[in-house]
C-alpha cells in the first residue's frame, strides 16, 4: 500500500508492506528531495521501525514512540484526517495508527 502525503509543504510516499495477516511489517519513505539530510534521516528511521516490528514489537507500541514528536518540517498536512502534523514521524506515526490500530 502506497500513500502520498505532504507535511508542511514537503511532499513524500509512504509504502507499508504487511505480514499476511495484514499486520504492518515495514515501512518506507521517499521524500521529493531524494539524497537530502532528512531523506537520509527518515530512511534510518524506516529501517528501525520495521525491524522493530519484524522483531516483535506490537504496532501500538512503535506507533505510541513516534506519535508527538516535534521538529520540521511539520504544519499542515495533504491529509483530511490528520490535518496537522508535528513532523513526519508524528504524522507516519499517526496515519499507520488510523489504518492498523484497533481497540
Amino acid at each position: 500500500m502506497t500513500h502520498k502525503f505532504a507535511v508542511g509543504g514537503f511532499e513524500g510516499y509512504l509504502t507499508i508492506g504487511l505480514f499476511e495477516d495484514n499486520v504492518p511489517g515495514e515501512i518506507f519513505i521517499k521524500m521529493s528531495k531524494e539524497g537530502s539530510t532528512l531523506s537520509g534521516l527518515i530512511q534510518g528511521f524506516c529501517r528501525a521501525f520495521s525491524l522493530a516490528l519484524q522483531y516483535g514489537l506490537p504496532v501500538p507500541a512503535a506507533v505510541d514512540r513516534f506519535r508527538g514528536m516535534r521538529f520540521e518540517p511539520s504544519g499542515p498536512t495533504s491529509n483530511p484526517d490528520i490535518p496537522e502534523a508535528s513532523s513526519i514521524l508524528d504524522y507516519v506515526a499517526r496515519y499507520i495508527e488510523l489504518h492498523y490500530v484497533t481497540d
